[in-house]
């Protein structure tokens, strides 16, 4: 096996890793006090996520469209760079989900005794699961190396800001005063910058 194979093979098994983390740890939350209508949940944030990870398949799909035009060269520094940054991301969006533990939800929910974490990765950003698997999802658009990594990129990045917005109007509305404190003291997804 190549280096490049190797380090494609890591990137596509830390995302396994992240599907199944994510499933499994799905049992046993806390029941929710108030969501998001599942239609919205659907039509701005798992179809998003669908046509991201779309986006990022197989280079076969886009033939020789403009969207497979090539603007990262594959090589093994570029794919070793795209490994590290998936491995980051997806330990840091477990590492962030672990420290919820039954207040997660994959949708945006307040759960029945929620409890506001400022833990952890939680002390410098707000919403570190969205920084990890944006980080993932940029690795892979690296890995991909083809102008449509950049489409799949912006169209998690807008699903999550809207997410995160609305995640943060709930947190603000439940916690008051503690979740204005917490947010003048950190940061929504980049330490130190946004």
């Amino acid at each position: 096996m190549t280096t490049e194979q190797w380090l494609t093979q890591g990137i596509d098994t830390a995302w396994r890793i992240l599907l199944v983390w994510w499933l499994w740890s799905a049992w046993g939350n806390k029941t929710a006090a108030r969501g998001e209508p599942w239609l919205t949940r659907l039509a701005f944030y798992w179809l998003p996520l669908a046509v991201a990870f779309v986006l990022l398949g197989p280079g076969e799909w886009y033939g020789h469209t403009w969207l497979r035009e090539g603007i990262v060269p594959h090589t093994v520094p570029f794919f070793a760079i795209a490994f590290v940054l998936v491995v980051t991301g997806v330990a840091l969006a477990i590492w962030s989900r672990v420290l919820l533990g039954r207040n997660w939800s994959s949708v945006v929910q307040i759960k029945h005794d929620h409890v506001l974490i400022e833990a952890g990765p939680y002390r410098y950003v707000r919403h570190p699961i969205y920084t990890g698997i944006l980080l993932a999802f940029i690795g892979t658009a690296v890995k991909v190396g083809d102008v449509r990594g950049i489409f799949a990129v912006l169209i998690v990045f807008a699903s999550f800001w809207r997410k995160l917005r609305m995640e943060e109007r709930m947190l603000g509305e439940t916690f008051g005063e503690a979740y204005s404190a917490y947010k003048r003291r950190t940061r929504a997804l980049i330490p130190g910058l946004l």
